[in-house]
């Protein structure tokens, strides 16, 4: 629904190239592109997209006019779903044949974290399905985010739960390592680009199969639809290159300023519910992280600390600069991340799926419980 005297954020009836509108428009991308780039000068994992969504999210809980048009929504979101595709790596499959009991960690680690995060945001929080498991998935930010966008949960809870998520394990991971000499992280090792015109057909596909998905009812189309066919492409060996990181940096800004956007007359109540259940949510993964850990450390020949970092569910570049600094083996370590991104791009459609069809179970449910008794 619209606020009071005008559209939404996100109205597909408003004429975005109005001076206002645009002048708004601007604004927020303005501020989303300065707030990321002080949290990425910061160091923050995700800075692009976590600074650009708490700068606009800060401007419009002081009463900005804040605005984010809906055909910039739906370019970010395919920008989204392309980017979720293109960074799985290539190999990835043939990988799960590899550590066999820290993947098997791994899985159970996501399965408890999903599962028990989420029941406790639902009963304790008493948040919706959809914010609660959304909020629980430990990793894809900027795919969730795009969810959470199109209408699956509330965008506004959800991004303080994962940007708090984010911060909380970024500072654990150096506190658990304060006994060890880091002194500097290692760089990342450069990758080759689509050229343009593989990026142009690709995104010429992606949006082609998000329409279709659209047609389909599927939900956050534009999102789920170029995610899945980049990430098909990408292991079929159609493609081997990333997208250009300027056009990453751009979609994270649209998102960042897509989900700020929506916090416009947030209430304080609500945001110190979803700040709380993200601090607790996020002691309870970091909890699951190291008992698995321990778990498979009993049964494996490898370094607790090593394999910490590989399950740990934090952003793949803080992880695998930490494990060079730390002389680990940065093999198993970007290989256990780039495994749960790609199992990740596979749960979390179809706990949407599952989200969905249960609210459908609840509404229904709700419908009939009104109803009057049929005449016998």
């Amino acid at each position: 629904m619209g606020k009071a005297g005008g559209t939404s954020p996100a109205d597909p009836l408003e004429l975005w190239w109005r001076p206002r509108i645009l002048g708004l428009t601007l604004l927020t991308l303005t501020l989303s592109a300065l707030g990321g780039l002080g949290a990425t000068a910061l160091g923050l994992p995700g800075g692009w997209i976590m600074g650009g969504s708490l700068a606009v999210t800060v401007a419009a809980m002081i009463g900005l006019p804040v605005r984010m048009p809906v055909r910039l929504r739906d370019i970010a979101f395919v920008l989204i779903g392309m980017s979720m595709g293109t960074t799985v790596a290539s190999d990835s499959l043939s990988l799960l044949a590899s550590w066999p009991i820290s993947l098997m960690g791994l899985v159970l680690e996501m399965v408890l974290i999903i599962a028990l995060t989420g029941w406790m945001l639902v009963r304790v929080f008493k948040l919706d399905p959809g914010t609660a498991y959304l909020g629980s998935i430990p990793g894809h930010l900027s795919f969730i985010m795009g969810i959470a966008s199109a209408g699956v949960g509330d965008a506004r809870q959800i991004v303080i739960i994962q940007v708090i998520r984010l911060l909380m394990l970024t500072i654990c991971v150096p506190i658990g390592a304060m006994f060890l000499p880091v002194e500097h992280f290692g760089s990342a090792a450069p990758t080759t680009t689509l050229s343009w015109g593989e990026l142009l057909a690709l995104a010429a596909a992606c949006v082609a199969l998000g329409l279709v998905f659209m047609r389909l009812g599927v939900p956050a189309a534009m999102v789920m639809g170029p995610m899945a066919l980049a990430t098909a492409a990408k292991l079929g060996g159609l493609y081997s290159g990333a997208m250009p990181e300027p056009l990453v940096i751009i979609a994270f800004v649209l998102t960042g300023a897509l989900i700020g956007s929506r916090f416009a007359g947030i209430t304080r109540q609500e945001f110190m519910q979803a700040a709380l259940g993200g601090l607790i949510a996020t002691a309870m993964t970091v909890g699951i992280v190291t008992v698995v850990s321990f778990g498979v450390s009993r049964l494996v020949d490898m370094p607790f600390g090593q394999i910490w970092i590989g399950l740990s569910p934090g952003a793949l570049e803080g992880m695998g600069a930490l494990g060079v600094a730390l002389s680990f083996d940065a093999a198993f370590i970007a290989a256990h991340h780039m495994i749960r991104l790609l199992l990740l791009s596979f749960v979390i459609p179809l706990l949407v799926v599952l989200i969905r069809r249960r609210q459908g179970l609840s509404e229904g449910a709700a419908t009939a419980a009104t109803l009057p008794p049929a005449q016998g």
